[in-house]
């Protein structure tokens, strides 16, 4: 990395095995691996998922429509896509600069080169930075070493803000004492056999680049955080009228179709759990929630497409799919007449389908757990959604550690409740779970079984009101 630093042409850091993808452990058979989004954790977005890039509605804009204003002034979310939509027009026509360097008497890809279209307020006009960034990616976490990186556009000063990969590197920039808002990114995707093999030059030649938007304060707008919840629960509904008219049976409740299990408040949930930071959501987790939201509203279905987590997770929903015979491939035998595509990368970042295969996972994990659990869940789903959240995050020992806990607290399934505001009263720390007393509804503060999962359930607590 330090490469990065000196000037072209210098040797860089020697290529190791950290270049190729490190192994991983199989999987329990319907376990979905923790996929717990951190800007540390990123992974190479496989190269089928960008070469799947589809943008329908607007070639030259990325998919996002067109924005057509008659009668009224053009308010600012309005605005904000007519900025992305134009910024992404530019950098379709940029260039990316690959570097090459001798290393121990062989040619070695000195890093990833990606490119910014930033605007200017004051001068009204685009700026399009370059940045090269360590590859492979590297394990950057807030408050420790900085990322190494090199910014190649004169002129222009750049800080790093957070992450590494597709989905989440982002930086801030200066240009003659002006902050430049950013409004789009191409970021390359390179073939990770390729890679494995070191054939650098063939590494630069087949990779594809993606113009995409990470999440940038710039685009934050209340408009878009509303149209976001909106669009997950369409979606949602969609998937769930498809199991239904697909007449799909629910493998934990006999008798019932799958789609009266699940309710979409559920999913839509899941989909903004899976993309919270823990951190950011300890820290305020109202904004933490928005931003996701924002990105909801803002790219619709390309949100999230390409989020790869630490744990190899992909797409909106985060399903893994190690070795092409993990959790995603027996959703797909175990639920098939889901009508799920069978194809793991096309199928994980297509957000109706990740979501049927989402309801379908929530209702495999039910019918392998507790009779009790399973009664007192189709009493009261949204709450005691906690348990089959609990398997989505992290399979059956999950379950079996959240039953146990409850029982040590001496709190009943049955008097578990939705999550109130705050407790002050007697030092209730949450994560919490909610139930009922003689005294009213309680909080009571979750033992620390699994960081994680507890983290989880509480994200699922505070964010399932935003959809009902």
């Amino acid at each position: 990395m330090l490469g990065l630093l000196i000037a072209a042409g210098c040797a860089t850091a020697p290529g190791t095995p950290g270049d190729e993808e490190p192994p991983v452990p199989v999987e329990d058979a319907i376990e979905q691996a923790p996929a717990t989004i951190a800007p540390e954790g990123e992974q190479e977005v496989p190269l089928a998922v960008a070469e799947s890039e589809q943008h329908e509605a607007a070639p030259a804009t990325g998919g996002l429509a067109e924005v057509v204003v008659e009668g009224r002034i053009p308010d600012r979310s309005d605005l904000i896509r007519d900025r992305v939509a134009e910024a992404q027009s530019l950098l379709r026509n940029v260039e990316l600069e690959y570097f090459f360097v001798r290393q121990r008497g062989r040619e070695v890809l000195r890093g990833r080169p990606v490119a910014f279209a930033l605007w200017s307020e004051s001068r009204q006009e685009w700026t399009i930075a370059h940045v090269e960034i360590p590859r492979p990616p590297v394990r950057w976490k807030p408050g420790r070493r900085p990322l190494q990186f090199l910014v190649r556009t004169s002129g222009v000063r750049a800080r790093h803000v957070k992450g590494t990969g597709a989905e989440r590197l982002m930086f801030a920039f200066t240009k003659d004492g002006e902050d430049l808002k950013v409004y789009g990114r191409k970021f390359p995707v390179f073939d990770n056999a390729l890679l494995r093999a070191r054939r650098w030059r063939d590494v630069a030649r087949t990779a594809r680049p993606i113009v995409y938007l990470p999440f940038t304060d710039d685009t934050l707008d209340p408009a878009f955080v509303g149209s976001g919840r909106q669009f997950l629960l369409d979606t949602a509904r969609k998937a769930g009228e498809e199991l239904r008219l697909a007449g799909v049976p629910s493998a934990a409740f006999p008798g019932e179709l799958l789609a009266d299990v699940i309710p979409a408040e559920v999913i839509t949930t899941l989909a903004v759990i899976e993309q919270t930071d823990d951190t950011d959501f300890r820290e305020d987790g109202a904004t933490a929630v928005e931003q996701v939201l924002s990105q909801y509203g803002l790219k619709r279905q390309e949100a999230y497409r390409y989020s790869v987590s630490s744990a190899a997770a992909l797409g909106p929903m985060q399903f893994t799919n190690r070795r092409g015979n993990g959790t995603y491939a027996l959703v797909v035998r175990r639920c098939a007449g889901a009508g799920l595509d069978p194809n793991f990368e096309r199928g994980a970042t297509n957000l109706q389908n990740a979501m049927k295969a989402a309801i379908c996972l929530l209702d495999i994990e039910l019918s392998q757990m507790r009779e009790d659990i399973r009664l007192a869940y189709r009493a009261n789903p949204a709450v005691l959604g906690i348990f089959p959240v609990a398997g989505y995050n992290g399979g059956p020992r999950n379950v079996a550690k959240l039953y146990r806990v409850l029982g040590r607290m001496r709190v009943r399934l049955e008097d578990l409740r939705r999550a109130g505001e705050p407790s002050r009263e007697g030092g209730v720390n949450c994560p919490c779970v909610w139930h009922q007393t003689d005294n009213g509804i309680r909080p009571v503060a979750i033992p620390r079984y699994n960081r994680e999962n507890r983290w989880y359930i509480e994200k699922y607590q505070n964010i399932l009101g935003v959809f009902e």
